[in-house]
């Protein structure tokens, strides 16, 4: 008689034993390893908050230098009304420049990729604009144009301009040639070849882009706002350290990282509006073309 007990390792199973398959054992595995990823960020975070506290309250840290996660909470929800006026001046500044980066950044890539000579002579000046420092063009950008809307726009647009335009001229450069040879073969024209083949091609890495771009533009805004503005994170977290209330401070800390969260999972939504066909297959997707 053979032996029909339960194996759960199908590739290790002894010949001639039948393989026992428990629905159980088999959603658990389909479960938890994505249930574990989405977790992993949260439970680090609570982790470090923890750790972060305990220090404190071992320690006995003076709040002025140290001060502990409960403190920096009570306190911020205390000036919330103050920290969300600032922060909603920042969110505004960070979405009029990073528009305004995005739509420069696709001009320039569609002109270079329209006129291919351009390619050497603007991706080099691409790359040496970041070699500008944001510490000594800030500045002179409030002392140029004041403390309104455009000095911080221009140095949104300088942070940002160069990963989102690199990330379309190298997207429209990965376009599939036998496509375009197709297209060309049927008579269509050099617009829409670009239209119908180099544009879908580059949006997967011009959304990639975006995410880094968008992460940025958030620190950008902080900076110009930090260097000279009447409001703002950046504003707002130079009157704290002044006054020495690093409790404040990190409670601002929070509220920006927390506005480039939102705004990163933002660009991940817009990209399955978008672009829904650069979307990653699910695990059932996957078994389901493998059948």
């Amino acid at each position: 008689m053979s032996d029909q007990g339960p194996a759960t390792d199908p590739a290790g199973a002894a010949p001639g034993r039948r393989v026992v398959r428990w629905p159980a054992v088999s959603a658990v595995r389909w479960w938890v390893p994505p249930v574990g990823r989405r977790l992993a960020a949260p439970v680090a975070v609570v982790v470090v908050v923890a750790l972060w506290q305990l220090v404190v309250v071992r320690t006995g840290a003076d709040p002025r230098f140290l001060p502990s996660p409960v403190r920096v909470a009570a306190q911020g929800w205390a000036q919330r009304e103050a920290i969300g006026e600032h922060a909603a001046a920042t969110l505004t500044v960070t979405l009029v420049g990073f528009a305004v980066s995005t739509a420069v950044a696709w001009l320039v890539a569609v002109v270079v990729d329209l006129v291919p000579p351009l390619r050497r002579a603007v991706v080099p000046l691409l790359v040496m604009s970041q070699a500008l420092p944001v510490t000594a063009i800030a500045p002179l950008t409030i002392l140029w144009f004041g403390f309104g809307l455009l000095p911080k726009v221009l140095v949104i647009t300088l942070v940002t301009f160069f990963p989102v335009a690199i990330g379309l001229v190298e997207g429209f450069a990965a376009a599939g040639p036998r496509a375009e040879a197709l297209l060309r073969s049927m008579g269509a024209g050099r617009w829409q070849r670009f239209r119908y083949v180099r544009l879908p091609a580059a949006l997967p890495r011009f959304f990639t882009a975006l995410r880094i771009g968008i992460t940025y533009a958030v620190v950008g805004a902080i900076f110009a706002e930090y260097v000279g503005a009447q409001r703002g994170l950046g504003i707002y977290l130079s009157m704290q350290k002044n006054a020495f209330r690093t409790d404040l401070v990190l409670a601002a800390v929070v509220v920006a990282a927390a506005l480039s969260l939102l705004l990163f999972a933002g660009t991940h939504l817009l990209e399955r509006l978008l672009v829904p066909w650069a979307r990653p297959a699910t695990r059932r997707q996957v078994r389901e073309r493998v059948r």
